[in-house]
């Protein structure tokens, strides 16, 4: 089903609602030509569902299943071909009409009057206004059964009134220009939907998989599973996301993260599907199957996201349900007062009625909003930023409040073990074991450091058992058989184990934005390690930019120490700082800074779920980020670059301001001719030029977004 305009959404909404059960349980995707029907198939039979489509003017298929294998000839190009030859039957009348009456002056009128129409010429007119409204007509039809007027009932009122009146070539011109809105509208939507297919067509085809004998063996991406190894040359792009075992290349990775400078892919190093391997040849360990890459995954949440409308597509759409009946209704009403109150003539009116029909046409009014969201948000993917409804695309432009997590946000994520201090009777190895022991198997990027400064130092960690997590604060075993616990300053108050002396450490090991972790057995505290995690090179200039723009409270938000956590705000420029919060703090927190306004959060842990999923905005790094970060965040940075933010703040009010420019030319157009149109100054052909080059303007404006990649 090719779902082109939000007149057959209508149409849909009409026949298939009562049929599913209420028009709540239908969802459109115009981009992808979708209508999802949330009900069960016992309940709602497809076949029921089909017939309500094909009542509703249109032909569908239940998606993934057999039979028609698309839409044939005619339905691709039938439009085209009965617009086309409406155009030429019109240039065939006027030329006969010009030739009879001497001149192409005479036949228009411009020179003594307009001249007789000849019958060969009404013919070809008519002929025109057929041709051009052929696909119009039966849908105006129904729209007059249902008591429901649309823009199709309106032009073809509108066609069949002006050649009542005698007006052959205005009836013929209207009918072929409202063609040719419609083509643009359809050719709109489709060059987006040719934006979003295009990261489709990134997957390779084929993967060239390694068997066990060395081999290498050519099969679709879908067969190969995780842990298998898959072989790709220079030039070739990556069929899966893996880790590379062996060799070298540069990979360029800006169908994902948008960042057109290469990555160096290396032996333990992760790769991503659709990235190309410039110069080396890569052997690929897989670690997700294909369905769910981080390809994949942009792809379906980027057509997942167009079903999600915005606010002011939302509003658009009630507008137009209620613009149109009343523009139906300002030209009954022309057309009968004024002769019956003796202001002119029946003809007159009638005609200064179709004029105001073709002029009130909400084409460019309702085209214009999901064609702008749509193209804003492909424009993001392409960037690195994969927004995930168009509705949260409008969010940024309103932001007043910008949070930001530490650890793997503001800093690089990637912290190095850098001081170890033990305490009296014990070691350095000692502590930095015992630390390891408990961090083997946490995943946080602190523990997965002292693990290896452990290994580095020719240690491994030592055994432990019943380890468990203390969110926010530190986790808890047995080591040797012993009870081991590590954890932030904040767990060293609570065991009731802090010393004066143990608190001017933390706070001296804390300066320059370390991380100070306390390690300790039984009731005793055994050593300090610090951590540094160095502040990301962008931070800085992204918290500058964001306050430039206008962003009135930038803060951040960690459970880090205080000490920390303020050294690490100090040098990127942030002065509000809420350091050691729990996760449950962290959301506490938040819902009061959203007091202020619309607020973001930006985050990549799995601790940072809560506070993602509760913000207006959640934003997540999409590279370093976690799974449960990036499926519960609103916005993924692919390539978690914090400089995409406040670009993410500029591109959204550049979509707001061009979605409001569209509203407002085209509202003024109409208002324009409204008042050409009650002096006698607009005409039928001039209504829907006009009409029809304001959905040009309207719909190229939106499109423009389609090449934003810097504002």
């Amino acid at each position: 089903m090719g779902l082109d305009c939000s007149e057959e959404v209508e149409a849909l909404r009409r026949e298939v609602g009562p049929v599913s059960g209420g028009t709540d349980r239908l969802t459109f995707d115009l981009m992808s030509g979708l209508m999802l029907v949330d009900a069960p198939a016992d309940e709602v039979p497809d076949e029921a569902i089909l017939q309500a489509v094909r009542r509703a003017g249109l032909r569908g298929l239940v998606e993934g299943t057999a039979g028609e294998a698309g839409p044939g000839w005619w339905s691709r190009h039938g439009r085209a071909v009965t617009t086309a030859a409406s155009g030429a039957l019109i240039v065939v009348g006027l030329g006969y009409h010009a030739a009879a009456a001497g001149s192409l002056a005479q036949a228009l009128g411009l020179a003594h009057g307009p001249a007789p129409v000849p019958l060969a010429s009404r013919i070809a007119h008519m002929l025109a206004a057929i041709t051009g409204a052929w696909f119009i007509v039966p849908r105006a039809i129904r729209s007059a059964r249902s008591l429901r007027p649309d823009m199709n009932l309106l032009m073809t009122v509108a066609v069949t009134g002006a050649m009542f009146l005698g007006e052959w070539l205005e009836g013929a011109t209207v009918a072929f220009l409202f063609a040719v809105s419609i083509l643009l509208e359809s050719w709109s939507v489709n060059r987006a939907r040719r934006a979003i297919r295009k990261l489709m067509e990134l997957t390779p085809p084929v993967a060239r998989l390694r068997m066990e004998d060395g081999s290498e063996v050519e099969v679709p991406p879908e067969s190969v599973e995780p842990g298998q190894t898959v072989v790709v040359h220079a030039g070739e792009r990556i069929p899966l996301d893996g880790e590379v075992v062996e060799g070298a290349s540069l990979v360029d990775t800006s169908s994902v993260t948008g960042e057109s400078r290469p990555d160096t892919a290396e032996p333990g190093g992760q790769v991503w599907a659709g990235t190309i391997a410039l110069d080396g040849t890569l052997a690929i360990r897989t670690t997700r199957p294909a369905s769910d890459t981080v390809l994949a995954r942009i792809i379906r949440q980027v057509a997942e996201a167009g079903r999600r409308r915005a606010r002011s597509e939302k509003w658009v759409d009630r507008f137009a349900l209620v613009y149109t009946p009343a523009v139906f209704a300002a030209a009954l009403l022309t057309a009968v007062l004024p002769p019956l109150l003796g202001l002119g003539a029946w003809s007159v009116w009638i005609y200064r009625a179709l004029v105001l029909l073709v002029i009130g046409c909400p084409c460019a009014l309702v085209i214009s909003t999901p064609v702008s969201v749509v193209a804003g948000l492909a424009a993001a993917a392409r960037h690195g930023v994969l927004v995930k409804g168009g509705d949260l695309l409008e969010i940024p432009a309103r932001l007043v409040t910008v949070a930001l997590d530490k650890t793997g946000t503001l800093t690089a994520g990637r912290p190095t073990v850098e001081e170890v201090i033990p305490c009296p009777d014990h070691t350095a190895p000692e502590v930095l074991a015992v630390a390891a022991a408990l961090e083997l198997r946490s995943g946080h990027p602190l523990g997965a450091a002292i693990v290896e400064a452990c290994r580095e130092h020719g240690l491994e960690p030592l055994p432990a058992g019943e380890v468990r997590a203390l969110p926010g604060r530190g986790v808890e075993g047995t080591v040797e058989g012993r009870a081991a616990w590590l954890g932030s300053h904040r767990l060293l108050e609570e065991r009731g184990q802090e010393t004066p002396e143990n608190h001017e450490k933390i706070r001296r090991l804390a300066r320059g934005g370390r991380t100070v972790v306390v390690v300790g057995r039984d009731d005793h505290v055994c050593g300090l390690i610090a951590l540094g995690d160095a502040p990301r090179p962008e931070a800085a200039a992204a918290v500058r930019e964001l306050k430039a723009l206008g962003i009135e409270h930038v803060a951040m938000l960690t459970g880090d120490n205080r000490e920390t956590a303020e050294e690490v705000a100090r040098i990127v420029g942030i002065r509000e700082v809420h350091a050691g919060l729990l996760p449950e703090d962290k959301v506490d927190r938040l819902g009061k800074l959203r007091d202020n306004g619309p607020l973001a959060f930006v985050g990549d842990g799995i601790n940072d779920a809560p506070a993602l999923a509760l913000a207006d905005l959640g934003i997540a790094m999409g590279g370093a980020g976690t799974d449960a970060a990036i499926e519960t965040a609103h916005v993924a940075l692919m390539s978690d670059d914090l400089a995409k933010i406040p670009w993410l703040v500029r591109h959204s009010r550049r979509v707001l301001a061009i979605i409001r420019a569209n509203i407002a030319f085209a509202l003024g157009i109409k208002a324009l001719f409204v008042v050409l149109t009650f002096t006698g100054h607009a005409s039928l052909w001039a209504a829907i030029a006009a009409d029809m080059g304001a959905s040009f303007l309207v719909i190229a404006n939106g499109l423009r977004l389609l090449g934003s990649t810097r504002n």
